[in-house]
């Protein structure tokens, strides 16, 4: 298998390893003199590969330790892809709402997966529902790893501790495994998961991975179950060593549910940092269980039948995504909507769950 990367990325070339989070960026001649003419590891990538990871290639095969990605003409470098909407917690502020187990089989899967690749998907993000129940986790992920794709799991790692899905990610090591921090004390995690045993779970599983040396970070998800052990989660994330990012934020489901924002808590939400403008649509993707291409996990309209139009349906997304960004519906004569810093598929899942005002736009002390 694999040791190395050599892919295209948007508009230049990178060199990566999976499991580690550093690069080297290719000039696209040394590209080139990979995709057609090399057949050992020339000296000039040994000493990239030695400089960078201090991995020894020098005389080796090149097909034997790099994988050497095609081009694509779709321009996209990212994607997410939810393999099921199941989960074995109960989380009253999930996104998601009803957790149903369905998805695409194995041949239908397979063909996804292979369109994504061919898409020019160099990182892809795993998720669900909780992506490691679903029964074709191991295929799904081996396949995405054995097609080149640089992989980061997000789990509640209440499965990562299973012998087999420990074997596979320490043989085959993933870019990134992002576990979800519900809670500092079983009190409070089980609470909010509303499954006993949860966090007893949770820590097995970060336990093992954590051992096993896999590249770690941490969630903290911050609601008014747990608000009250904040400290606690960042001191708990500190004693492993382990990055985090907090989610305060809920949002509603996305069948347009309401009843996950009085999870939050109301003096731990942080004015969200203005919208810039995104990618989504146009260089990422998110597919959901049943093989439906979005921009985003949130812009979910106008999604695209991938088992139907194949990889080429995503030359319709740049448009979806145009689109979805105009200042429709509930933002329609808002005087303030010039200066409007904020994305519009995300204003419009809070406007059709009749969110407060202040829960998304950051005009909202202006306009009351």
């Amino acid at each position: 298998m694999h040791e190395l990367i050599a892919a295209p990325y948007l508009d230049h070339h990178l060199l990566v390893r999976p499991g580690s989070a550093k690069a080297a960026r290719l000039p696209a001649r040394r590209y080139e003199e990979l995709r057609i003419a090399a057949a050992t590891v020339p000296s000039w990538m040994a000493d990239a590969a030695r400089r960078t990871w201090d991995l020894d290639l020098s005389g080796r095969e090149l097909g034997e330790s790099v994988l050497v990605r095609a081009p694509s003409r779709y321009g996209y470098g990212r994607a997410s892809y939810e393999l099921n909407l199941g989960c074995n917690y109960d989380c009253e502020h999930c996104y998601l709402g009803l957790k149903r187990f369905s998805g695409l089989g194995w041949p239908e899967r397979e063909r996804l997966i292979h369109a994504i690749r061919d898409a020019g998907v160099l990182w892809l993000q795993l998720t669900g529902g909780e992506p490691m129940i679903d029964k074709l986790f191991p295929e799904t992920y081996r396949l995405t790893y054995e097609l080149g794709m640089m992989v980061e799991i997000l789990t509640n790692g209440s499965r990562l501790a299973a012998p087999k899905h420990l074997a596979l990610l320490t043989r085959f090591r993933p870019n990134r495994i992002t576990l979800s921090l519900y809670g500092a004390t079983a009190e409070s995690y089980d609470g909010l998961t509303r499954r006993k045993g949860a966090y007893r779970m949770f820590l097995k599983g970060l336990d093992a991975a954590h051992e096993a040396g896999l590249p770690l970070d941490l969630a903290l998800i911050i609601t008014r179950h747990n608000a009250h052990e904040a400290d606690l989660m960042r001191a708990f994330a500190d004693r492993y060593g382990l990055a985090y990012r907090e989610y305060t934020h809920m949002s509603p489901t996305i069948y347009g549910g309401a009843e996950t924002l009085a999870t939050q808590a109301p003096d731990h939400l942080v004015d969200r940092e203005p919208f810039q403008g995104c990618n989504a649509g146009h260089t990422f993707f998110h597919v959901d269980p049943h093989g439906m291409a979005s921009i985003c996990k949130v812009g979910r309209d106008d999604a695209i039948p991938l088992m139907t139009t194949g990889v080429e349906g995503l030359s319709r997304l740049g448009g979806v995504a145009d689109s979805l960004m105009l200042r429709t519906g509930g933002c329609t004569g808002c005087r303030l909507s010039g200066t409007c810093r904020v994305c519009r598929p995300l204003a419009k899942v809070y406007q059709e769950a009749k969110a407060p005002l202040d829960r998304y736009c950051q005009h909202a002390t202006t306009r009351s």
